[in-house]
């Protein structure tokens, strides 16, 4: 099993949002203790946070 505090995604790495197939640029991560996951904002909605589950990395 992956450890959960090690976070897959870095600031500057572009992704695709699962749900729309969008190209985005990770801003921030941060650490959700309560939730031991990682939040990520991306340059497109930088008001909205995505999880890690909700993101793939680009090939």
């Amino acid at each position: 099993m992956r450890d959960i505090s090690v976070k897959i995604f870095s600031s500057g790495k572009t992704v695709t949002i699962r749900v729309s197939n969008e190209l985005v640029t990770i801003l921030k991560s941060h650490y959700v203790k309560n939730m031991k996951r990682y939040s990520y904002t991306v340059t497109k909605y930088p008001s909205v946070f995505f999880f890690e589950e909700e993101l793939m990395k680009q090939e």
